[in-house]
């Protein structure tokens, strides 16, 4: 499986001719992740994860994309889409298994990790793609039952601290880590924090690596 990061949380994954994008949001390049792509997994319905107007265009343009997103997104794209786009639409919810596109995905979690009191709470959810490769969303929601071989760590956000993401990576204890989640920190933070993901990672067996906008790598 070919995975290709964008900036801040999506990621395009390839595998035998078939294509699913996970969170293609408003800080990265939603459109070229989405070209070609057959099914797109959403996270949650914060923009940085779901640029609405990018996904609508791509249903739009290919009437064969499919989506599967927590109920609020879903609610949100079924106003945008006339009759005939309605089915391709899925709503994901906590512990499902499906087969999309070719690949096996899992669910886990159920919200978003608490910003503050005053800020409403939302859905949020993990998807394990092909029992290997976890993307959280906006949580530190450990999947349980499973082995992770390879985990995006949401490495920044207003919603956690570097204490939380240390943690998240030593429970999860997968073999290789990459980071999403990081449009918010310059390059001064972001070598401090992975810094600390890559030396206590490695204690507990994981490989952490640092992954460009636009950069490759099969796994």
């Amino acid at each position: 499986m070919k995975l290709t990061k964008f900036t801040h949380a999506c990621v395009r994954l390839e595998k035998d001719g078939a294509v699913l994008v996970i969170d293609p949001g408003t800080f990265s390049e939603a459109e070229t992740a989405l070209t070609g792509a057959h099914a797109v997994l959403i996270t949650h319905q914060h923009a940085d994860h779901f640029d609405e107007e990018k996904v609508v265009a791509a249903l739009q343009l290919d009437q064969s994309l499919l989506i599967y997103a927590p109920a609020k997104v879903a609610g949100m794209l079924a106003e945008r889409l006339d009759a005939g786009g309605l089915d391709r639409v899925h709503t994901a919810e906590p512990e499902q298994r499906y087969s999309v596109a070719g690949f096996e995905v899992q669910t886990f979690g159920g919200q978003h990790a608490l910003i503050h009191p005053h800020i409403p709470m939302v859905a949020n959810i993990g998807y394990l793609i092909d029992g290997s490769l976890y993307h959280p969303g906006d949580s530190f929601i450990v999947p349980h039952g499973v082995d992770v071989s390879t985990v995006l760590v949401p490495v920044h956000a207003p919603w956690s601290k570097t204490a939380e993401v240390i943690d998240f990576v030593t429970s999860v204890r997968a073999a290789r880590a990459f980071q999403i989640h990081d449009a918010l920190l310059n390059e001064t933070g972001l070598q401090l924090v992975e810094g600390h993901l890559a030396r206590i990672g490695g204690l507990y067996g994981t490989e952490f690596r640092h992954l460009a906008p636009g950069e490759s790598v099969t796994i």
